[in-house]
């Protein structure tokens, strides 16, 4: 782990056994209580989502009168949020598999976003949700280009972060679409460009479509008026993007959030499993529209301890996570979004200078529990 804190508090064998247990617990109760609320809901949102889209893109193609083209650009963006947080990620969890419902498919998904969904269920629901901030296993960490964990050795490229983490968030959607093109073992050598031939394909591939849809065809059907729905489409997807990276950075790096070694995580079971996910992840407090516009990623770590369960519940379940934490001594980490963007803004900026003692980061105290090889059920 990169960073002691006074809060962490090391468990007993005995007590990791009993704190899985108890988590078990919740996700059982939810699986068994899911029903028509849960669809009821889900379905409130993606109409939300599509009616938001259309007045968008309507509005857009008025907008050469300006109140059109800022409520337009408005409607869109928040369609695009939705579309993305709460509909997409949620839905490619597998959340809704339940209602075998076709258009609710966790495995035929397809989102609006320059990533291909296929490729974003292996990367995120895959890797970052099994090896959660596990350095060198979980490329969330920095997502190939930043230093985000003093276990990442430093190197004079790193004095860019914060240069990098601002051009990220800018075009987040393609940093998220480039995920597994792993970049940097591309340019150190360790593989070649043609083993990626297939995935950039893919790539391309949604890009194209992307690309096509908001900056040509519904452009075009403005006719002369062209650049006004060319730039709100531009500026919805900027906004998409930097509120994507805002809240996923903040779930994942503020102060208080802590990285692991492969060996510190050899052999996890499933209680220590679900203990790196609450050491790993960070909560955001805010009303019930935030949290729907953040995919209800603002309760992270419920998120990361279940992510298969319906988001919408996350909030119901958070007080009891919270409580169970605090019987065991586990710090759960929450707060404001603009204390945590503060702070992870601060990590950045700070991760971008040599460590004083080497980049090396701090161990794992000596009672943390070790780890067995079962892990807890993820949606792929």
């Amino acid at each position: 782990m990169s960073t002691k804190t006074e809060s962490q508090i090391p468990l007993t064998p005995e007590q990791i056994e009993s704190f899985g247990e108890e988590l078990d617990a919740i996700r059982r109760r939810v699986l068994a209580d899911r029903g028509e609320s849960d669809a009821n809901y889900i379905r409130k949102v993606i109409r939300a989502q599509r009616g938001l889209e259309v007045a968008g893109r309507g509005l857009l193609w008025a907008g050469v009168f300006p109140p059109a083209w800022v409520a337009g650009t408005a409607a869109l963006s928040l369609s695009k949020i939705l579309d993305n947080m709460e509909i997409g990620h949620n839905v490619m969890h597998g959340q809704y598999d339940w209602m075998n419902d076709p258009a609710l498919s966790g495995k035929q998904f397809e989102w609006d976003n320059a990533c291909p969904a296929d490729q974003w269920r292996h990367s995120h629901n895959y890797m970052h949700h099994t090896h959660t901030n596990i350095v060198g296993k979980d490329r969330d960490i920095g997502y190939g280009v930043l230093r985000m964990s003093e276990d990442q050795e430093w190197r004079p490229y790193y004095l860019g972060n914060p240069v990098y983490a601002t051009l990220l968030a800018l075009f987040f959607q393609y940093g998220v679409a480039l995920h597994d093109l792993e970049t940097e073992r591309l340019a150190s050598g360790e593989i070649k460009l043609a083993e990626k031939r297939k995935l950039l394909g893919g790539i391309w591939k949604k890009v194209r479509r992307q690309t096509l849809k908001d900056y040509v065809i519904f452009p075009a059907l403005s006719g002369p008026f062209f650049l006004f729905p060319l730039a709100g489409n531009a500026t919805a997807n900027l906004v998409r993007n930097v509120w994507s990276f805002t809240i996923i950075f903040c779930g994942h790096f503020p102060e208080g959030t802590h990285e692991f070694t492969e060996e510190e995580t050899e052999n996890e079971s499933r209680g220590e499993w679900y203990y790196r996910q609450l050491l790993g992840s960070a909560n955001l407090s805010g009303s019930r529209p935030f949290h729907i516009l953040s995919g209800n990623l603002s309760f992270q770590i419920e998120h990361h301890l279940f992510p298969d369960l319906p988001a919408n519940r996350y909030a119901e379940i958070s007080t009891e996570v919270r409580e169970i934490c605090e019987r065991y001594g586990i710090p759960y980490n929450v707060g404001p979004l603009g204390k945590q963007f503060g702070s992870v803004v601060k990590k950045i900026c700070r991760l971008a200078l040599p460590d004083r003692k080497g980049g090396q980061g701090a161990e794992l105290p000596a009672a943390t529990p070790a780890v067995k090889d079962e892990r807890v059920p993820v949606a792929v």
